[in-house]
């Protein structure tokens, strides 16, 4: 199921993640779980609670080898941040989005969004990279909680990409 695309406005949101270069198999075989599971570690020992659900934020795209990715979990404000967790903020701006569920749908409801995005005339906020497609605020952040449904067909995931400001003269 996938829901019909949307735009809103969204706020800074602050975070603190692992980044990472993955590949598609390595997604799958437990990289996801297995890093936000360290992140919700470190939150714990510094005290700090969640502020939100976790998310992957895509940094860099590349489907044939590797993408560079965060796993991140939202928190009220900035904090300071070690090596391996680091702080960083998803910034504001319009943000285009869908939800589908069932993890198996990711590829296709991204593919879907960005698609609808190009049919009404949308520019994402991008970044030229090297070895793939650069964005500056694109993620999918999960609204099932696995410990509710433990069938990960049946998760709802929001998938957001940042749409470029307009230029103002």
């Amino acid at each position: 199921m996938f829901t019909e695309p949307k735009i809103d406005e969204r706020p800074d949101t602050h975070y603190v993640g692992i980044r990472t270069m993955a590949s598609l198999q390595e997604m799958g075989n437990g990289l996801i779980p297995r890093l936000h599971t360290e992140v919700y570690t470190w939150l714990k020992q510094q005290g700090v609670p969640p502020a939100g659900a976790p998310f992957i934020r895509y940094h860099v795209i590349n489907m044939e080898t590797k993408l560079d990715i965060e796993l991140g979990v939202p928190v009220a404000g900035p904090i300071p941040d070690d090596e391996r967790v680091r702080a960083g903020v998803l910034p504001a701006g319009r943000y285009a989005s869908l939800i589908f569920t069932g993890i198996e749908n990711g590829i296709k409801g991204n593919g879907m969004l960005l698609d609808w995005g190009a049919e009404h005339g949308l520019k994402w906020d991008t970044f030229e990279a090297e070895g793939g497609d650069g964005f500056v605020s694109r993620y999918e952040s999960e609204i099932t909680d696995p410990a509710d449904e433990p069938d990960p067909s049946k998760w709802d995931t929001e998938v957001a990409i940042r749409i470029a400001d307009e230029p103002t003269h």
